[in-house]
């Protein structure tokens, strides 16, 4: 049997109606006007040992949940899952040593307590021997330099220092699995690409199976080689990443903000660029926020050089970004037919 073995799980929440002011809060408290929220619905997948897989989808999507019900945080409503031929939520004890966990914007780590102390602590939960503690606090330090923050307490740790500690936490006791929930989130380039270094290594060097849900396709291209996407609860796609990487990875978005931008800019950008490249080459063009209009543009189709000068040459441009490919358009173009 796989590792990981998930077979139409599904996870539903009952939850209230809620009404609006102080009358509709105290109304609620004898209400019996439920919704059920179906988190994860009907989803089946199988992981071997290993693996690198990226579990990715916008926000909401089921991710989380999913990772929970893994980890055995949550029971599911429905379907099956084993991990390593044992039922998760039914001995959390003896699966969490097989299991490391990363939750982006939570720690494992005490945040009175100097670093060292943190993994000393978890060294004598996990019953890691001294040699073993040894080897793999040199292999962190070899990697990403991480006895420079020994001493510092938790609380004084910038994001990215602890994401750094958080995930050398778990994989300290050599688990066969490790589920990294968002691990780059918020951070800059430099330290994404040493919490990468340290995914590969460990994956290479121990065969440990990773998976991975982030919003960054840069992660998922860098790790994996397979990833599973899923939206409203329910999966989309499972398989190579390459695939995925053809597909989108020639796609940016030109973010500019127009100098004097009223109610026909908008409409003025759109015929322009439809009247110098021809409607036949996928370009979007919508404003997401006060002040900024994006561009959405297939590489494989238009040069984004191309139509950033056609943008200059006709518009006053304040300022300009480019940035990838969200991960709410991806699924969008999946829905549109993008990966059938």
């Amino acid at each position: 049997m796989s590792l990981i073995h998930v077979n139409n799980l599904a996870k539903h929440f009952k939850v209230l109606n809620r009404r609006e002011g102080l009358g509709g809060a105290f109304r609620d408290l004898f209400s019996g006007d439920y919704r059920t929220v179906k988190a994860v619905d009907g989803i089946s997948f199988d992981i071997e040992a290993g693996e690198i897989v990226g579990y990715i989808g916008p926000n909401g999507a089921g991710k989380s949940t999913t990772i929970k019900m893994m980890t055995g945080i949550l029971k599911p409503s429905g379907g099956e899952i084993r991990i390593n031929d044992h039922v998760p939520f039914e001995n959390r004890i003896r699966q969490a040593q097989i299991m490391g966990v990363v939750f982006g914007q939570r720690t494992q780590l005490w945040w009175d307590l100097p670093v060292i102390e943190s993994f000393k602590i978890l060294k004598e939960i996990y019953k890691v021997s001294q040699k073993t503690f040894d080897e793999h606090m040199g292999m962190f330090n070899e990697l990403v330099g991480l006895k420079a923050l020994y001493s510092q307490q938790v609380r004084t740790l910038s994001l990215g220092q602890r994401m750094l500690c958080d995930i050398t936490a778990s994989f300290l006791h050599n688990p066969q699995i490790v589920f990294l929930d968002e691990p780059t989130i918020g951070l800059d380039i430099s330290i994404k690409a040493k919490i990468r270094t340290i995914i590969k290594e460990l994956n290479t060097a121990r065969k440990t199976t990773i998976i991975l849900t982030t919003h960054d396709l840069g992660d998922v291209e860098a790790l994996s080689h397979r990833v599973i996407i899923i939206d409203k609860g329910k999966k989309l796609y499972d398989g190579d990443t390459k695939k995925v990487n053809a597909l989108f990875g020639a796609y940016r978005t030109l973010k500019v903000q127009v100098n004097d931008f009223d109610e026909g800019t908008l409409d003025a950008l759109k015929n322009k660029l439809a009247e110098q490249f021809g409607a036949t080459n996928k370009i979007t063009v919508a404003q997401t926020e006060e002040f900024w209009t994006d561009i959405t543009i297939d590489q494989a189709l238009t040069p984004l050089s191309e139509v950033l000068n056609c943008v200059m040459t006709n518009f006053s441009i304040l300022d300009v970004r480019i940035v990838e490919i969200a991960m709410e358009d991806v699924v969008q173009r999946i829905y549109d037919g993008a990966l059938a």
